[in-house]
């Protein structure tokens, strides 16, 4: 068979997701399906019906991942894998991480009515807690399977009512064997809303991830002293605030001319004692970057420091403390270059990109040969109730992992 021209059934993959997004669908359209809430439970047990339906086998593992596998002609060979995650933040999108799991869906599906046996095995996954909107870490799952992750810290993560990581997965019923764990695989490949702006404004229907970028993230802590706000003249003033200003925009000055790809945010402040009548004795902001060279990175982290030193710093004192940061992953080769090829066999318009978000590929990278496409996000937008990829354009990448996982599995 000609599998180039087997392609999914695109009304399917629609009412698919529609019926996905019922389980914690929001009054304007969105989805709240916290890890191991109801509604996460729900798709769970939609999802393991769904496989079983096709014949595949449902595993679970002790992090609550689950893995259909549809049978190969030669089974103890590594499977080809597909997947992402089914659960949200609050009042996200439909299409962030569900699409990845129902394409791995979809291409089984495919498989089945068209008769086509793979030489290998083919693998569906629902990772478990990626976003980490309930129990932090994000990529919390993937993140244990890779090492990177204590498995016995995660287990103590609560959320905000108290409930830990390890009551909510005993509670969920799906609590699985170590055993389970995926060990190997021929690849993994994981579509995935692009949730940024690139593709659609460039009018390209998919992008191919090559790796995701490194990032840094600082504290940087202003010290000062509270004074009255009426009685103390400003010459005598060591306001954490305005030195605060100062210094957000002496790194936006410095960091603007670093690279046009370089994206930085101060995402968080606080302030004490947060009293309008009172001067501020300390001001905390966050400071992130991103960026693929690690060059860039590291000249990133050396105008942090410069900021300790800065002549704006009002005489109050400065300290930046580092809380995190990961380096640039570079998926597989192979892998990426399969999927281009795919892209380029369907007649598909694509470019190759890094990816700014994390995702649970570039963890699994560590251990499997993993890649990513992305489909265009309506004006970027993600994580919010407005998230939108046209069918189409879902309709297109699920082919794209198809004719990928076709090449791999009957290779």
């Amino acid at each position: 068979m000609n599998t180039q021209k087997v392609l999914i059934n695109g009304e399917r993959l629609k009412n698919t997701l529609e019926e996905y997004a019922d389980n914690g669908r929001t009054e304007n359209n969105g989805v709240t399906r916290l890890c191991f809430s109801e509604e996460d439970i729900q798709a769970r047990n939609l999802f393991r019906s769904h496989c079983e339906e096709l014949g595949m086998t449902v595993k679970i593992d002790d992090m609550g991942n689950i893995y259909a596998t549809l049978p190969g002609k030669d089974n103890s060979k590594p499977p080809v894998v597909m997947g992402s995650h089914l659960d949200s933040v609050k009042k996200g999108g439909r299409f962030d991480g569900v699409l990845g799991v129902l394409a791995g869906l979809e291409v089984v599906r495919t498989i089945v009515e068209n008769n086509i046996e793979p030489e290998v095995p083919v693998m569906v996954v629902n990772i478990t807690n990626e976003e980490g909107a309930r129990f932090e870490p994000s990529m919390m799952s993937s993140g244990v399977l890779s090492g990177r992750f204590d498995k016995a810290k995660m287990l103590q993560s609560t959320d905000a009512e108290g409930i830990s990581f390890e009551q909510a997965l005993k509670e969920s019923g799906y609590e699985g064997e170590e055993a389970n764990r995926i060990k190997e695989a021929k690849a993994f490949l994981e579509l995935h809303i692009e949730q940024g702006p690139v593709l659609e404004r460039e009018q390209i229907d998919i992008g191919i991830v090559e790796g995701v970028v490194g990032m840094v993230c600082y504290d940087i802590e202003v010290t000062g002293e509270s004074d009255h706000a009426g009685t103390t003249p400003m010459p005598m003033r060591k306001d954490a605030f305005f030195a605060a200003n100062n210094l957000i925009q002496e790194a936006r000055e410095k960091l603007s001319k670093l690279d046009d790809d370089l994206v930085y945010t101060m995402g968080r402040i606080n302030a004490w004692p947060n009293i309008h009548t009172v001067i501020p004795n300390k001001i905390v902001f966050s400071l992130e970057a991103r960026h693929q060279n690690p060059e860039t990175i590291k000249r990133v982290e050396e105008i942090i420091q410069e900021l300790t030193q800065s002549e704006g710093k009002e005489k109050c004192e400065v300290k930046a403390t580092k809380l995190w940061s990961r380096d640039t992953i570079w998926f597989d080769k192979d892998v990426v270059n399969t999927f281009e090829q795919s892209a380029e066999a369907l007649g598909y318009s694509h470019k190759r990109m890094v990816s700014g978000a994390g995702h649970d590929a570039q963890f699994l990278q560590d251990f499997l040969p993993s890649a990513m496409i992305f489909a265009p996000s309506v004006n970027g937008k993600s994580h919010d109730e407005d998230e939108l990829t046209h069918w189409d354009d879902c309709e297109r990448a699920v082919n794209v992992v198809l004719q990928t996982a076709l090449s791999l599995a009957t290779e």
